[in-house]
């Protein structure tokens, strides 16, 4: 029987972690005759997961097998997760008992070769892109007692935390609606085999890794360590430590295929003794309307003592809390010194939840006083809805902000699903910040910490790189880039020329202006580090989808996204991925078959491209 599935990538936005995938069962789809109603019984038998760390980058494999113990025929949903800017590789599916790989193709192309074999009524499986970083396949047939394997790769840089590299690995959701049930709920008998494994270079550049989630059993063997975790895998977090240095460290790897076809990745290491942090000005602004009310306003109090704990010698704060009116703690910023972090928190205990939501008279407040000079101008604005009072229309708050905010970082939080997510995006891009999106079942304290905790010495800020020798074109993260302590900086770039070079990074701290330079030599032709292209590209569509959204598009912006999908074999809303069994072609298909939108089913497909949910509805999907 010929199966077929289809990657239908739409871009939304970026998942946070890393996660296993999840089958949850469906009744069978209306274009064909369904067998009477059973129960369903697919459930994820194993889940293996590999990673290895080559230099700065870490390359996924994972490998999950799921088996239909029900009494009938059953169509699953298979759900899974990137992390954050990580570059898919591919997804194998076993057909008849062999994996098979796919193909990219344009989404129309790859919509019609489906519609032509539901036509011919084969049975096919049906990968949807739910959002950039989120895969959903839904496979059918599973027949009674079948099995089938999904292996999926994809690469991802490496986060550094402090003095060590982090790997997260988390188990992804369910897709939950009307018709679905749970595989986590059916499978229930503990027959599930999860494994985990990291295998790094024993070459004395980093430590023995450690866990704060498992016990690790380490081995060793051929100039690698290979750790492997103690039981239950669904949540995994390993450290890889780091060797410190006195020095900076600039390093580079390379891909040149032709001379229009060169990327880098470059990444720099501070010291580990550097210059004196740069103290800060910090506004901490809560939404405290009405819908703030209950568990939200007791966390989002929490998470604004959090803030008041990471301040330190040097640094100075304000608070602004905002219903229908605005609201500060004082006018202007206060030294942190222990008695205005008392009063400080005396403030917070004392908030009540009222009235609308005075987003731009908040962000008035808050961009106010002018950038002191030799400080860091941040600012935390988290809210839980839309404009109600005051400035309403999005466009109009994000330009004054962008007028008033002078060299203020802005960091925004949305909480819960009726926040304006394009609105929050735009004003922490703009601002060099980022936006976070908090779905009603997380912990507001949590995702502010993390952000907060991030955010507390500042070591260089204004960051930026130039090279002298070759050219460097198209560089991602793009701007003036601030560095905290624990962190380092991975860019991601074209480049012109080839053979020795300069890569020189400036900025500003407190002790005056910062240069660090290193000369390397660039190849004009290098076949290794075939992830970097991929890498740099998914970066690149990231950050037109952005510039789409803060826009509103052009035909420009969809022209380069289609054209990086196509080229690089990445998910984006104009590329979808093919998967066939060997052999099988889709006769007489001559160009896209118009469809129905807004169906199920196949219809689905057709509606891909306009299924961009905001962070917010996208995290009610997933669950």
């Amino acid at each position: 029987m010929r199966r077929t599935a289809i990657l239908a990538f739409a871009l939304v936005f970026p998942a946070a972690l890393a996660a296993q995938g999840t089958i949850i069962p469906r009744p069978c789809l209306p274009i064909r005759p369904c067998p009477a109603p059973m129960p369903w019984g697919v459930e994820r038998t194993a889940s293996n997961v590999r990673v290895t760390l080559e230099d700065r980058v870490l390359h996924y494999e994972v490998e999950e097998r799921f088996v239909n113990r029900g009494g009938g025929i059953a169509e699953a949903d298979y759900v899974f997760p990137l992390p954050d800017g990580a570059a898919f590789q591919d997804l194998k599916l076993s057909i008849d008992g062999e994996l098979v790989a796919g193909e990219t193709m344009s989404a129309e192309k790859a919509r019609g070769i489906y519609e032509e074999i539901v036509r011919r009524q084969r049975d096919p499986a049906l990968v949807e892109w739910m959002g950039q970083g989120m895969l959903r396949a839904r496979i059918f047939p599973i027949r009674p007692g079948e099995e089938k394997r999904v292996v999926v790769r994809f690469d991802a840089v490496a986060r550094r935390e402090g003095d060590a590299l982090r790997v997260d690995y988390r188990r992804g959701a369910p897709v939950d609606d009307a018709t679905s049930t749970r595989s986590d709920d059916a499978r229930g008998d503990g027959r599930e085999s999860e494994t985990f494994s990291l295998s790094i270079p024993d070459d004395g550049r980093y430590g023995d890794p450690y866990s704060p989630t498992h016990r690790l059993v380490k081995r060793t063997s051929r100039g690698r360590i290979t750790v492997e975790a103690e039981g239950s895998t669904r949540e995994v977090t390993v450290l890889v430590p780091l060797r410190q240095s006195s020095e900076p460290a600039i390093t580079l790897l390379a891909h040149a295929t032709s001379d229009d076809e060169r990327f880098a990745l470059i990444t720099l290491t501070p010291p580990a003794r550097s210059v004196r942090h740069t103290p800060r000005d910090v506004t901490l602004v809560l939404d405290v309307s009405g819908s703030m009310s209950g568990r939200k306003l007791e966390q989002a109090k929490a998470a604004g003592r959090q803030v008041l704990a990471t301040l330190g010698e040097g640094d100075a704060f304000r608070l602004i809390d905002f219903s229908t009116d605005v609201r500060t703690f004082h006018d202007d910023f206060v030294p942190a010194t222990p008695a205005n972090l008392r009063a400080a928190q005396r403030y917070l205990d004392e908030l009540e939840a009222e009235g609308s939501t005075n987003i731009s008279g908040a962000l008035d407040a808050a961009l106010e006083p002018e950038s002191r000079a030799g400080r860091l101008p941040l600012v935390l604005f988290l809210t839980d809805g839309a404009p109600t009072v005051g400035e309403t229309r999005p466009e109009t708050i994000a330009e004054r902000a962008a007028k008033e905010r002078g060299r203020a970082r802005v960091f925004t939080f949305g909480v819960g699903a009726d926040v304006n997510a394009a609105l929050l995006e735009r004003l922490a891009l703009e601002a060099h910040g980022t936006a976070s999106f908090v779905r009603p079942s997380e912990d507001v304290e949590r995702a502010v910490g993390v952000v907060a905790s991030r955010l507390t010495d500042p070591v260089v800020t204004d960051l930026r790189v130039r090279a002298e020798g070759v050219k460097l074109d198209r560089v991602l993260p793009n701007g003036p880039i601030d560095l905290f302590a624990g962190q380092d900086l991975v860019l991601l770039a074209r480049y012109e020329g080839d053979g020795p070079a300069t890569i020189r990074f400036t900025g500003s701290s407190a002790s005056g202006p910062v240069e660090w330079t290193e000369r390397v030599e660039l190849p004009a032709r290098e076949r290794g580090n075939a992830f970097v292209p991929r890498l740099w590209a998914t970066q690149r569509v990231g950050w037109l989808a952005a510039e789409k959204r803060r826009t509103g598009g052009s035909r420009e912006i969809d022209d380069e996204i289609r054209a990086l999908g196509e080229r690089y074999a990445i998910p984006t809303e104009f590329t979808s991925y093919l998967v066939q069994e060997p052999g099988t072609v889709a006769q007489g298909f001559n160009g896209p078959v118009p469809m129905r939108a807004q169906a199920g089913g196949i219809g689905a497909v057709a509606s891909a491209p306009a299924m961009r949910l905001s962070p917010a509805q996208l995290s009610e999907v997933v669950v």
